[in-house]
């Protein structure tokens, strides 16, 4: 039989899709060994569990398991329910400490007890002492695996312990220089250590180390290191000794999971936490009907509005022409603020301290936006219907933008303040607040101007 030419992932997996589905399993094995781990991991997320679990039994030993770690935890988890459990124990094992972590926070707690009873008994209180950190701590996001130098070592002494772990440390590139009490007092690079005298005292090459505690939160860990540009980053005690280190892969790791939960809660929506593509569709309607129910109830809030200022819609009909248009402006202004801050207080750029600060800022950009509208708007309604019509679209476009941008920019700082989630006060939910007091404004202004 001859083979298909595999140029691309979509390629690969309808591939893989027929040879499963025609029982083709040798040709199958062929298709599969010259596809690198790292290009098998898409096809890997665009397949179902199934179809998962057959591939993954025909990649060699040690394919599997470097395919194994590259895998999203979720689809690690689901790969685990259906291998034997020596297999099960043997993977767990091979994973670094810090990735066990990840794995162990997706699966069902009896798969998690187990997994921790398989492990050797060093590796096992290891994986148990991060487990004692909060879920959201730099400590739980820490490797254990490095290597440290004293400031009274050599540069030969410390290439010695450089050498020693090299196989089993995650990171040698930034390496901690401790005192005799384990406190943290600088760093050494090994580019440091490469191009000095093999005499040289570390004391003498060593930088301050920039440090972060274990309890802290590891997005706000994270994001220093990134901002540091740092490799690596040592994980301290309350009285700066040394308990790991957070590495820049895991850093990042950390940021794109805190930005995909963020992104999620602005669109109304729970995160998914795996490939979109191997997410059952349950789990989709899971993610998103409760934020649809929450905003269909608050939507109500517009109706009961409209209601409310229905007679003044049967004496001017020519108002229900533009409440799209301004409750549509007033959302978009809302969320436009809304995401700006939120992503500003991710960055570290502001501080719930900074409400006065950010609530004038947000009043002035809402206003200036609102006059700039409000001019466009009262325009083209006064040459469509009657100036005093533009007027009632002008003054509403200028108070629903100053209103929006300030509801919007304040929201976020509200809920970092009371320790939510900024991004729970999702857009939608800022749309529907604004709808509803933009109706309000509208029609107080047309009864004002027009004199209902």
């Amino acid at each position: 039989m001859t083979l298909p030419q595999i140029q691309t992932t979509d390629e690969l997996v309808t591939t893989i899709t027929q040879m499963i589905a025609a029982q083709d399993l040798t040709s199958l094995t062929h298709v599969l060994s010259p596809v690198t781990p790292t290009d098998l991991v898409p096809v890997f997320e665009r397949l179902s569990r199934k179809q998962r679990a057959v591939i993954y039994r025909l990649l060699a030993k040690d394919r599997a398991a470097d395919v194994f770690e590259l895998l999203d935890p979720p689809l690690q988890s689901d790969l685990l329910h259906g291998l034997q459990d020596t297999e099960v124990s043997q993977l767990f094992a091979d994973l670094d400490h810090d990735d066990r972590l990840w794995l162990l926070d997706e699966v069902p707690a009896a798969l998690a007890t187990r997994l921790l009873r398989g492990l050797p008994e060093q590796e096992r209180v290891l994986t148990s002492a991060l487990l004692g950190y909060p879920q959201d701590s730099a400590g739980r996001r820490m490797s254990l695996e490095y290597v440290s130098t004293r400031e009274s070592f050599t540069v030969a002494e410390t290439m010695n312990r450089v050498r020693t772990r090299l196989d089993d440390a995650e990171t040698i590139y930034t390496i901690p220089v401790l005192d005799d009490s384990r406190h943290v007092v600088g760093v050494v690079s090994l580019r440091g250590l490469l191009g000095a005298p093999d005499d040289t005292v570390i004391s003498a090459l060593m930088s301050p180390a920039h440090t972060a505690a274990a309890e802290d939160d590891a997005e706000l860990a994270a994001r220093r290191c990134a901002d540091l540009q740092l490799l690596a980053m040592p994980i301290v005690d309350r009285e700066q000794r040394l308990l790991g280190m957070l590495t820049i892969d895991d850093a990042i790791r950390i940021l794109e999971h805190e930005e995909s939960e963020d992104a999620a809660r602005q669109g109304g929506t729970e995160p998914l936490r795996r490939p979109y593509l191997s997410t059952p569709v349950g789990s989709l309607v899971r993610s998103r009907v409760v934020w649809l129910l929450v905003l269909a109830v608050g939507a109500t809030l517009t109706v009961q509005v409209l209601s409310v200022f229905e007679a003044t819609i049967d004496q001017v009909t020519v108002l229900a022409l533009f409440v799209p248009l301004l409750i549509g402006t007033g959302g978009n202004t809302g969320n436009q603020a809304a995401t700006t801050v939120t992503r500003a207080l991710a960055l570290g750029d502001v501080q719930s301290r900074d409400f006065i600060r950010v609530l004038t800022r947000e009043l002035r950009t809402g206003g200036m936006l609102g006059l700039l509208l409000g001019t466009l708007g009262f325009t083209i309604a006064a040459i469509a219907y009657t100036p005093q019509i533009g007027l009632v679209i002008g003054l509403t476009l200028l108070c629903v933008c100053t209103l929006a941008a300030a509801v919007g920019g304040c929201m976020p700082l509200l809920a970092r303040a009371v320790k939510v989630d900024p991004a729970v006060f999702s857009n939608p939910f800022i749309s529907t607040f604004v709808d509803a007091s933009g109706l309000i404004i509208y029609f107080l202004i047309a009864r004002s101007v027009l004199g209902l």
